[in-house]
């Protein structure tokens, strides 16, 4: 896979879609929006596909490295819910609801604390291993 070309369909589709719905907004507001919604979901198709190798290369690496799979998953998923959450955030923002992204960038937070229990479990047992050798 070839990551610039990748990466210019999704600057290509980006630009597009705020060109279409920059002059959509002037005459038709109603269709600006789902204009912009359609753009997001062909950018988001983009990023899935590209993301799939990453995550293969990803278990690759863990399975050479014998690093346990569910810490893996664990930190795939903690990522995974922050751009998500910075992504929808900055949607929210373009169409003028700063409080109401101010508050998934919350929920992100909190979701990414709760996600990290298993790595905090990890390195705790660690460190238990630790003091116990001295």
């Amino acid at each position: 896979m070839n990551v610039s070309l990748e990466i210019i369909k999704i600057i290509g589709a980006g630009f597009i879609t705020a060109l279409v719905s920059i002059l959509l907004k002037q005459t038709k507001p109603e269709l600006s929006f789902a204009v912009t919604a359609t753009g997001v979901i062909i950018i988001l198709v983009f990023i899935v596909d590209m993301l799939q190798n990453t995550v293969g290369a990803l278990g690759d690496l863990a399975v050479m490295t014998g690093i346990n799979n569910t810490l893996l998953r664990v930190l795939l998923k903690v990522v995974g819910l922050g751009y998500l959450t910075e992504f929808c955030a900055g949607i929210l923002q373009d169409f003028g609801s700063p409080s109401m992204a101010d508050k998934v960038v919350l929920g992100g937070k909190v979701g990414i604390v709760l996600l990290s229990f298993p790595i905090f479990d990890s390195l705790i047992t660690l460190i238990r291993g630790f003091l116990e050798l001295m």
